[in-house]
């Protein structure tokens, strides 16, 4: 590949964020809600434990009493915004609890929350210091860091995998059953290409055994689908969905999340969609402010996991998903997760390193140091 420019490079990454652009529908699928509640629980030991108003204030007077105790919690500081940024899709989905509890004066922040529909909005207004906070791709995390010098830290995964290959063959059990077929796909040279290549090679497929048709945009995807009912084709939530509902034979044949864990094995990295980045200046400035979003981001990412009807409804009020129906049978598609700690950093080291093998510039040429990972310690 030749080499580009960062900034291309990074316009480029954050094309990956069509797969964070929404997730819907009754399609069906291999994944569960128990699967998806799973995966924020098994990451429980690595993330923050939540506290109330009142655990707060009472952390605000054993601060203040001795500031150096063993576990005092900082207080917030009232006058300190935290201008956090997300993608129309499963990131805001995880938020739409603390976007309701901050409406309402119940956070223990003062945020101001940007929904946008493309990831390279979000870069833009992290440069221009105009957010704090962004949930991201999780490459483009990467790159972001390396663009930046350093300048971003990741502080949490939001969501794991999104990405199906969809079809109306039944044979198609696993990738191998994927040789002598065209799949048509979007976002080649971004997540969804490097993810579909990993797992073809790890399953002994190479570029001529299985034809990558990519097209522009997801929907350009669905309705080739629609009108070729035997296509095949690797897409994200929500047009997988409506593909499946524009065709009753169509349906999701290989979960890539699923995919990517057997062929990782135990132990190994998980496929990871989105993470949670902070401007570092921000966090030197107001670390207690980014550890309090941590804990509220963990309890919204429980929210939209344990209490499905409610959070659908704030989901489709806040213009993420139309109708609240819809919204329900799609958060258990979501992999909607807050995992931080030893175990983000685990993961998404992982991930990042099969990304780099496949090619440097996906992760903007060179992999994080330590320091791109925040503990909160």
């Amino acid at each position: 590949m030749k080499r580009r420019n960062i900034l291309s490079l990074l316009l480029a990454a954050a094309a990956a964020g069509s797969i964070l652009t929404g997730c819907s529908g009754s399609a069906p699928a291999q994944s569960t809600a128990a699967e998806s509640t799973a995966a924020s629980s098994a990451a429980e030991t690595a993330t923050i434990e939540p506290f109330t108003q009142e655990e707060a204030t009472t952390d605000k007077e054993t601060a203040e009493a001795n500031p150096s105790a063993p576990g005092a919690r900082q207080p917030v500081d009232p006058s300190v915004t935290v201008r956090v940024g997300s993608l129309k899709g499963p990131t805001s989905m995880g938020l739409v609890e603390l976007m309701d509890k901050s409406e309402k004066g119940e956070a223990l922040c003062s945020y101001e929350f940007t929904m946008v529909a493309a990831a390279d909005e979000l870069l833009g207004k992290m440069v221009s210091k105009e957010l704090d906070i962004a949930l991201v791709p999780a490459n483009v995390a990467s790159v972001l860091y390396n663009k930046t010098e350093g300048g971003i830290s990741v502080i949490d995964i939001n969501t794991l995998g999104v990405l199906d290959i969809v079809a109306s063959d039944d044979s198609i059990k696993s990738m191998a059953d994927l040789k002598g077929k065209t799949v048509y796909a979007t976002g080649k040279g971004t997540t969804p290409d490097y993810v579909v290549h990993y797992l073809l090679q790890a399953n002994g497929l190479t570029d001529e055994d299985v034809k990558l048709e990519f097209k522009s945009e997801p929907a350009e995807v669905a309705a080739l689908l629609k009108e070729q009912p035997d296509a095949v084709a690797m897409l994200p939530q929500p047009f997988v969905t409506a593909a499946c509902a524009q065709n009753e034979n169509l349906k999701i044949v290989l979960d890539l999340t699923k995919e990517w864990q057997a062929v990782q094995g135990e132990g190994g990295s998980q496929l990871v969609t989105g993470v949670t980045v902070v401007r570092n200046e921000y966090l030197q400035e107001n670390k207690p402010a980014v550890d309090a979003f941590l804990a509220e981001h963990k309890d919204s990412a429980a929210f939209a996991n344990e209490d499905p009807d409610a959070a659908s409804e704030l989901i489709a009020a806040a213009g993420i998903i139309e109708k609240a129906p819809v919204a329900k049978k799609a958060l258990p598609y979501c992999n909607i997760v807050c995992i931080t700690g030893s175990d983000m950093k685990e993961a998404l080291s992982g991930y990042l390193q099969v990304l780099f093998d496949q090619d440097p510039q996906s992760v903007g040429g060179k992999l994080p140091e330590d320091g791109f990972y925040y503990t909160a310690e």
